[in-house]
């Protein structure tokens, strides 16, 4: 299958936490933008629930006529160089016009979403993809991002779940981690993939870089071995 090159970067505590309020403290934070520069992958893609903390207006949007689109379409309102990919499944963020950005925003979502938001993002300027009848068919996104939008590399950026949902759609081809020189040990912080049925088997890796840095981090990379 076309698609990009994925890698998913993150930076954890030693013991793998990723909570973002925790990993700003961490000495060699400065690291994870140097290390994320590095893997050469100008479009970048985030959950709901990170973009709604970091990127998205305030509130959500409520359609008046919630009539599904119900089929695969996509709008590309940018040639870019790369994107800054929010996965959001049902339509619910909100988000400044996108004209004239130079990392353009593109908005992933299923066919359940509303023809009212995707109007409201077309106002604003902003490009996206529906695929998927009940959830966002991943896999075919990706294609979609490759044929249609020429993405060739990107690395999520996201939290647990959207990880996740990569990692078990067979989609990543690489796994970067910068670990921080710190420990949060608090209970039910985030780590970087959670969430999978007791009956996924483990994932092995193949380690293929490790750097250290002055401010104690220690960065990872492995191969997946292809998932898919």
């Amino acid at each position: 299958m076309k698609k990009p090159y994925i890698i998913c970067h993150m930076m954890t505590s030693v013991d793998g936490r990723i909570d973002c309020a925790m990993t700003s403290q961490l000495p060699g934070v400065s690291d994870y933008y140097s290390t994320l520069n590095a893997l050469n992958t100008p479009t970048t893609v985030s959950g709901r629930v990170t973009a709604e903390l970091e990127m998205a207006e305030p509130g959500v949007f409520i359609a008046k006529d919630n009539t599904p689109l119900n089929k695969e379409s996509y709008s590309k309102k940018a040639n870019a160089k790369g994107y800054e990919i929010i996965v959001d499944t049902h339509g619910k963020l909100l988000w400044n016009n996108a004209s004239g950005m130079e990392k353009p925003y593109l908005i992933i979502t299923s066919e359940q979403v509303s023809k009212e938001y995707l109007n409201y993002l077309d106002e604003q300027n902003i490009s996206w993809i529906a695929c998927g009848k009940e959830k966002i068919d991943l896999a075919r996104a990706c294609k979609i991002l490759a044929d249609n939008f020429g993405v060739k590399r990107m690395s999520i950026v996201g939290g647990p779940a959207i990880n996740t949902a990569f990692l078990n759609a067979g989609l990543l081809d690489e796994i970067s981690i910068l670990i921080g020189a710190g420990i949060d040990g608090r209970m039910e912080m985030p780590s970087v993939f959670d969430g999978r049925d007791m009956n996924y088997p483990l994932t092995h890796l193949t380690l293929s870089d490790v750097e250290k840095f002055d401010s104690g981090a220690v960065w990872l990379r492995y191969k997946t071995k292809g998932l898919a």
